[in-house]
């Protein structure tokens, strides 16, 4: 009931045009704030899928490291109970530190990371070689995959394999160092590339990835002695549960973390940006209600004969209170509706024309990405109303308050 007469008030005609003007103008504000509110939450979870699955490229499902001091040890027995845990697909041993190579005169600090055979089947690294091949070579004659960004600096091409590469880390319980030559502190060896990888500017100007035998040789690690264990499951959901599971088998000596857990503070990060900018942009759908209200405003100046007589007719200001309450959410849902199929089409052709680019060549991808998410629908049409309401509540209680005149 309450909607039918809100309805009736919508389409009938006014006696004054600048309620129908006013009334156009804070729809078509509602529609444009909320088409704004779902693109840029919808490119922003683009990007945001974008960034995930470049950490996903190259941080593990479940990483194992020391609780204290940069090493751990890890028996053969300890192995085998990390791989009887139902779930764990395959455990890849790290040996990693920060070191320098060089290129004739060039310099230039990285993080070395020594692999085993089964890296590749913890990471996506493989997968984002750009030039070359993923080779890491043996103990003996090692091989280097760079980080493109390294390979850039030092001025080398990777797949070419013609100059050998300095490679400096620091010895394990060294001494003897010296302010004249702090090199000296340093085993130098010499190694060759392979090839080069593109994921994302903090891997890319940071890693080169080689034979984990050629590392722990390089630092000095003992028997059993990693930096480090790397493991990919078959279930991803399931990835808290195995980790406390490895947690029990390991002891408290050891720290077990999931993907989420090794990037923390980049979910967060993103996290309270997407609610920073949803809180920005609702300031268009707040600001769009201030017309609301003056158009309901007028409406209840225009209908108060209407109201006069329902009132005789025994309706109570609770109806009367909820004609105009509905008036209200019927602007506001119209107006969402038709920024929600604004957005839908705006969203489907910048996915399917890339409408939109992204300025400078240095980005994986040129234009910009979208991702569509039902929760962002229901958060956004959950924020009209509640606007919608608190908009209507003033000229509705008004209109409650009318007095019965009615006149012969």
């Amino acid at each position: 009931m309450n909607l039918l007469f809100a309805w009736r008030y919508f389409r009938a005609k006014k006696s004054t045009n600048a309620i129908n003007i006013i009334a156009w103008v804070s729809m078509a504000a509602i529609v444009v704030g909320t088409a704004s509110l779902i693109v840029v939450l919808s490119v922003f979870n683009g990007f945001e899928d974008l960034v995930k699955s470049l950490y996903t490229s190259f941080y593990p499902e479940i990483k194992i490291g020391p609780a204290s001091g940069k090493t751990l040890i890890l028996t053969q027995e300890q192995l085998m109970r990390v791989r009887s845990v139902p779930g764990v697909r395959a455990v890849s041993l790290i040996a990693q530190d920060r070191g320098i190579v060089e290129n004739g005169s060039i310099r230039v600090p990285v993080y070395l990371k020594g692999v085993d055979s089964n890296f590749l089947r913890v990471s996506g690294v493989g997968n984002n070689v750009e030039k070359g091949r993923f080779d890491v070579g043996d103990s003996a004659h090692p091989r280097a995959v760079l980080g493109s960004g390294i390979e850039y600096t030092l001025g080398i091409e990777p797949d070419k394999d013609l100059v050998p590469l300095g490679v400096y880390l620091f010895r394990r319980g060294s001494t003897d160092f010296s302010a004249t030559d702090p090199m000296a502190s340093f085993n130098h060896e010499s190694m060759v590339s392979s090839g080069d990888f593109r994921i994302q500017v903090d891997f890319d100007n940071n890693y080169i990835i080689t034979n984990m035998d050629f590392v722990r040789r390089m630092i000095g690690l003992g028997p059993n002695e990693y930096t480090g264990v790397e493991i990919s499951i078959a279930d991803a959901a399931n990835a808290t549960n195995l980790r406390q599971q490895l947690s029990q088998r390991l002891g408290k000596d050891y720290l077990v973390q999931t993907r989420y857990e090794q990037n923390q503070s980049l979910y967060n990060v993103m996290g309270s940006e997407k609610w920073v900018i949803y809180v920005v942009l609702t300031l268009i759908l707040i600001v769009a209600a201030f017309n609301m209200v003056g158009a309901l405003t007028m409406l209840v100046w225009e209908k108060q004969k209407d109201i006069h007589v329902l009132k005789a007719l025994g309706a109570s200001d609770r109806m009367i209170r909820r004609i105009f309450l509905s008036e209200g959410i019927l602007l506001a849902l119209i107006g969402g509706g038709g920024g929600i199929l604004l957005a839908v089409v705006i969203c489907t052709l910048q996915l399917k024309f890339k409408l939109i680019p992204l300025q400078g060549g240095s980005f994986l991808i040129d234009y910009y990405p979208v991702k569509l998410v039902a929760g962002d629908f229901v958060l956004v049409l959950g924020t009209i109303t509640i606007i919608a309401v608190l908009a209507s509540w003033l000229p509705a209680r008004k209109a409650a308050a009318q007095p019965i005149e009615l006149r012969t």
